[in-house]
């Protein structure tokens, strides 16, 4: 039985999905601070959807467009997140990301949050909007 869409991914699983080795994924967890998968009891990795998008991209910068690790930071650390993810997509930046974002992530003035916490934020309201869709489509079930 596949999984949905919207389920988390062992590393395993984000690893195929993606074409990479696992070694690779935590390779990458160590460069990007921006990659961040949920950690159970014992360390096990589960990725989110939103965490794929980010891996995609990052393997697209560096595998496709040639990007070093360290152009690939100062990527994130300039334009934000939303390049990053847009580079998975094939896209380069102008078109809108199916990932839902409500609040635009460079909405804040600079110096108020890091590029790190603003884009922890921002996953983590991901996050909480999945949990409320699923949330409203079982009280619509009662």
């Amino acid at each position: 039985m596949a999984k949905g869409p919207n389920a988390f991914r062992t590393i395993s699983e984000a690893a195929e999905e993606l074409g990479v080795p696992q070694h690779v994924l935590r390779f990458w967890e160590t460069k990007f601070s921006f990659i961040r998968p949920m950690k159970r009891a014992g360390g096990r990795r589960f990725y989110r959807p939103q965490d794929i998008a980010v891996l995609s991209g990052v393997r697209a910068l560096l595998h496709a467009e040639g990007y070093t690790i360290k152009g690939v930071q100062k990527l994130h650390r300039e334009q934000g997140i939303t390049h990053v993810i847009a580079a998975g997509l094939g896209d380069n930046g102008s078109a809108s990301l199916d990932i839902p974002i409500d609040v635009p992530i460079d909405s804040a003035p600079h110096g108020e949050l890091g590029e790190e916490a603003r884009d922890r934020l921002v996953l983590a309201l991901d996050d909480l909007k999945a949990v409320k869709a699923r949330l409203d489509g079982l009280l619509k079930g009662l």
